[in-house]
């Protein structure tokens, strides 16, 4: 497996470096964001751990920069600042776990092994699941409509495994929440509902039937249903 690490600190660089190399990964090391943002679109990583305040261009940035670019990397955001604000931008922006400054080492690694579980497709009991003309290719990570390419975020991908996976089941926000997230959001956070309409957007909204259903004061399913029917 083969790690980035963007961080300006250099003792915590070269202090993560040295602790993720010898826990068997191989590991680069950028200190500044325009770098990190370059070598994160020019070399293939299984991870990226992103500090949030860098020089030159920070965290956010360069998060949303691969995102829009349509780099689904893993990323797992580093901060100093135990905000809940904070976390749902990252989130919203793409990050796929957030950890806050000081940290164990030991969290770290815990951490970056589930990003990397949830993320690999040796874990997987299927090769594929389709629902209609919307196919999930479990080994490539690849979603299809109507035999055309989608492109998403590992977070979208998850999201919609996890619909695809309990086809019929209403899903709620909390349940979402620490299946696809792994943590627990304050019910007054618009996380899930903002990575739904995402997800829509991409799978749904140009083609037909329409799989995603709003199930009001209730969460979230995918399945075959009149839109008449929807509570």
């Amino acid at each position: 497996m083969r790690l980035l690490i963007v961080e300006d600190e250099k003792k915590t660089g070269e202090y993560l470096k040295k602790g993720l190399t010898e826990s068997s990964f191989r590991v680069d090391l950028a200190i500044n964001g325009i770098d990190g943002l370059h070598q994160a679109m020019s070399e293939e990583y299984d991870l990226i751990i992103l500090d949030v305040m860098l020089p030159k261009l920070n965290g956010w940035q360069v998060l949303q920069t691969l995102r829009s670019s349509k780099i689904d990397i893993p990323v797992l955001m580093l901060t100093g600042r135990d905000q809940i604000e904070d976390r749902v931008k990252g989130l919203e922006l793409g990050a796929d776990d957030y950890l806050v400054k000081p940290f164990a080492f030991v969290e770290l690694l815990a951490r970056i092994r589930n990003i990397l579980r949830r993320n690999s497709p040796s874990s997987k009991d299927e090769a594929t699941i389709q629902i209609e003309n919307l196919q999930l290719d479990l080994l490539r990570r690849r979603v299809y409509r109507d035999s055309e390419a989608i492109n998403l975020t590992a977070k979208e991908f998850s999201l919609l495994e996890l619909l695809m996976q309990r086809k019929g089941e209403v899903l709620s926000r909390s349940l979402i929440a620490s299946q696809v997230w792994d943590m627990n959001f304050d019910s007054d956070t618009n996380v899930i509902d903002v990575a739904i309409r995402r997800l829509r957007n991409k799978v749904d909204k140009p083609f037909e039937p329409k799989l995603i259903h709003t199930i009001r004061g209730m969460g979230y399913v995918l399945d075959i249903i009149d839109e008449n029917e929807e509570l």
